[in-house]
């Protein structure tokens, strides 16, 4: 494992490791932008963006776009503001009128969540393409790449700019570094079937070169190795059951079916996946079990989502309201990636929800009522930016030392 050594990213290590659940926590212990630093109107989420701004900024858009609702302008005009000139970007800049340097901690999985989101969206290609140029640039010779750029490659961050060189059209298989594809460098990190955790996915190897199974890394995996993005998509036609098959090692699609059948394998024990901080161990994990869905959706296991999305169903409620526009697009990800609704998941209109976190959608493609767009602030935002964590913690804080932050991509929540 390595240590990232950025600053700012030293300092979302330590707002993760003081976190574990939401409800351990009181609302006014959150981190907040300072009373002198309003937040631009055009972001979603009230919560501190530092560290995740890009992030829950572009799976909400990502999320509208899939469900048929036309994002604000304004919210698209702040996301495609925040790119620096060489085409990356950063979790947040609160100046984006001063141009990108040296100090600016731009990052692989904010950017790539940036194309994904911009690509979906259209008409902004020129963006989105400088955008893959950057990630290109700093791709590794393995054929992966790490949180930053330089930083050893790990299956989520590899995982996620796949995402975003087919969202932007290209075939990761053909984005080659030293000989490598994206998909080289997954599959150096799928464990095999005869090995303790074979099927899953390694967030990295350890010190000695050791892979060990990581819920996060493996439905983050999954979905990358079949060449898809946040949104999963379900295969067609359905695979009633999974199993682990010993492949040659240069097989995509086969990892992937692997790595389908350990979460399947996981999710059997309790429905639903679990935390892997330190001190939280028994606690669910709702980011990376909506994740486990999306993953298993998209390797043709629609059966296998039935009951960890129903175990979301019943129990994500207060987690997202917790969240924010990130829990909410990880939701509305899992459920449309199962054909069911989100506009009903469990009584609760997810759609709408995520729109009151934010700026009112176009009149012409929203279905957020006049007046309700703001109906949800009173929500405490102390855990918004659930996503981020997916992408900072896992090897980041167990680099550190603290342990692997597996999914929830919640400051209070999980990884």
């Amino acid at each position: 494992m390595f240590v990232r050594r950025s600053a700012a990213v030293l300092a979302a290590t330590a707002v993760i490791s003081a976190a574990v659940m939401p409800t351990a926590f009181a609302a006014d212990e959150s981190p907040s932008p300072s009373a002198s630093q309003a937040l631009p109107s055009g972001l979603f989420g009230s919560g501190d963006p530092t560290y995740d701004g890009v992030w829950r900024q572009s799976l909400a858009l990502l999320a509208q776009d899939t469900v048929g609702v036309k994002p604000a302008a304004k919210a698209v005009d702040w996301l495609t503001g925040q790119q620096c000139a060489n085409g990356a970007f950063a979790p947040y800049r609160a100046d984006a009128t001063a141009q990108c340097d040296a100090k600016t901690m731009v990052d692989t999985n904010n950017t790539a969540a940036a194309v994904q989101a911009l690509a979906a969206l259209g008409g902004h290609d020129a963006q989105a393409d400088k955008a893959v140029a950057w990630l290109k640039s700093v791709q590794n010779k393995d054929g992966g790449w790490g949180y930053t750029a330089g930083g050893p490659s790990d299956a989520n961050s590899t995982s996620v700019v796949i995402g975003a060189l087919t969202a932007a059209g290209e075939k990761p298989s053909e984005a080659a570094k030293g000989g490598k594809s994206p998909y080289d460098a997954l599959l150096e990190l799928a464990i095999p079937c005869d090995a303790d955790g074979g099927g899953a996915f390694a967030f990295q190897p350890d010190k000695k070169g050791k892979l060990a199974a990581n819920a996060d890394a493996t439905a983050a995996g999954v979905v990358g190795a079949l060449g898809k993005g946040l949104v999963g998509e379900a295969k067609q036609p359905a695979v009633d059951t999974f199993s682990c098959k010993t492949a040659d090692g240069t097989d995509p699609e086969r990892a992937a079916q692997n790595g389908a059948a350990y979460l399947v394998e996981v999710l059997a024990k309790d429905t639903y996946l679990k935390s892997a901080l330190a001190g939280a161990e028994d606690q669910p994990d709702y980011g990376n079990t909506a994740d486990a869905v999306v993953a298993l959706a998209a390797a043709g296991g629609t059966k296998a989502t039935k009951e960890p999305l129903a175990w979301l169903e019943k129990n994500a409620g207060t987690w997202a309201e917790q969240g924010g526009p990130a829990a909410y697009a990880q939701l509305i990800f899992a459920v449309h990636a199962t054909g069911a609704d989100p506009r009903d998941f469990g009584g609760t209109d997810l759609v709408q929800r995520l729109g009151a976190t934010g700026p009112a959608a176009d009149a012409s493609g929203s279905s957020v009522a006049p007046g309700d767009e703001k109906k949800d602030e009173k929500k405490t935002d102390d855990t918004e930016g659930v996503s981020v964590w997916w992408i900072i913690g896992v090897g980041l804080v167990a680099g550190i030392g603290i342990g692997f932050l597996i999914s929830g991509r919640n400051k209070k929540q999980q990884l």
